[in-house]
């Protein structure tokens, strides 16, 4: 007899669910991560009061009331909506692009004038069916704010050239003919009060975790304890890499704690322009509306993956797509272990999308 039904690696959204699930279901679980912490990249640190997101802002929002029915059974979100400003060159925007965008634009003030103006952009640079990003972009919101407001912070953000990103990247980006500064388009969003970790200490609530625990030196060790393993890190990085290394964007953050109450005024501010080294800047006390006497901001710089970093985004271009698809028909062919989230299926997912996603697996699992 084994000691546990399950062994979950990783304690981010998609394990923690997971976790919560066949606890509920009368299985016994073990929990481990190898950071000195849960919680995965959700992860929220307490300084100076503030809670800090350590790997990067993350603002729940979604349109899944099952999910939201969920998610707030271990936590209270407040009201928080995601309005960021771009600041290109000390000229500050409206994101998403609004009607305040056009406005400073180009001076127009009707949705009208705002539509024809994109028009004539769109049809002086005579794009019929967008090919990559930079003629998507286009196509979505003219040739001026193409220029001052996206090239810059994108090609930063993926260390590409516009025109050779693919178009579907920036098929989500909120353009609105209307005042409304609420970048997504969701009916329920905020932010869990006390932090993140603390939402996912209450998932955890009464399951053993161990952390400082690398799944992948202790494997064979690990796996003798557990019917099945739930695995949430690299997929690539489980087969040792054999196939090659798939792609990822990482993040470096710089933060600091300011001895003033208020640094920019906001939660996020994008720097659009090519020359500033940073892609954005976040105030995290504005996350939780904070009166605290300082303020910690965090500035995020974008670069490419290697081996040691924390992989962040995957680069779901064709070639990694391919390699992906080699590393899934290996992971299919292994017994007893079920690869998910973001990492385990290289998949850029939305919060929402992960916990909605470990959810149905759950439910067919257990």
């Amino acid at each position: 007899m084994k000691q546990y039904d399950y062994l979950v690696v990783g304690s981010g959204l998609y394990g923690a669910v997971f976790a919560r699930e066949a606890k509920r279901a009368g299985k016994k679980v073990l929990v481990i991560d190898r950071r000195p912490n849960i919680a995965g990249n959700i992860f929220t640190e307490e300084i100076e009061e503030i809670n800090v997101h350590k790997y990067g802002a993350h603002i729940f929002h979604t349109n899944n009331k099952k999910v939201w029915n969920y998610i707030t059974q271990f936590a209270e979100f407040n009201r928080f909506t995601n309005s960021p400003v771009a600041n290109y060159k000390g000229e500050l925007y409206s994101l998403p692009f609004n009607m305040y965008t056009f406005n400073k634009m180009w001076g127009v003030v009707t949705p009208k004038e705002a539509k024809e103006k994109i028009e004539e952009q769109k049809k002086a640079a005579g794009i019929l069916e967008p090919k990559n990003l930079e003629e998507q972009a286009i196509s979505l919101v003219g040739t001026d704010i193409y220029e001052k407001l996206i090239k810059g912070y994108t090609e930063k953000q993926w260390g590409r050239p516009c025109d050779q990103l693919p178009a579907f990247i920036i098929k989500r980006l909120p353009v609105r003919l209307t005042f409304d500064n609420n970048y997504f388009n969701a009916l329920y969003q905020g932010i869990p009060m006390g932090g993140y970790t603390k939402m996912i200490e209450h998932m955890l609530d009464g399951i053993e975790v161990q952390t400082g625990v690398d799944y992948l030196e202790k494997k064979d060790e690990l796996d003798k304890m557990a019917d099945k393993v739930i695995y949430t890190g690299a997929i690539d990085e489980y087969f040792n890499y054999k196939l090659g290394e798939l792609e990822y964007r990482s993040v470096r953050f710089e933060t600091e704690v300011l001895d003033e109450p208020n640094f920019q005024g906001n939660a996020a501010v994008n720097y659009t322009d090519a020359e500033t080294p940073w892609t954005r800047i976040i105030e995290h006390k504005w996350f939780e509306f904070g009166t605290q006497p300082k303020t910690v901001i965090s500035r995020e710089y974008s670069s490419e993956w290697k081996l040691g970093d924390e992989p962040y985004y995957p680069v779901n271009d064709e070639k990694n797509g391919k390699l992906y698809e080699k590393y899934k028909e290996l992971a299919q062919k292994e017994k007893n272990i079920i690869f998910g989230g973001r990492l385990g299926e290289y998949k850029y997912y939305d919060m929402d999308a992960v916990i909605a996603s470990a959810l149905e697996m759950s439910k067919n699992e257990l």
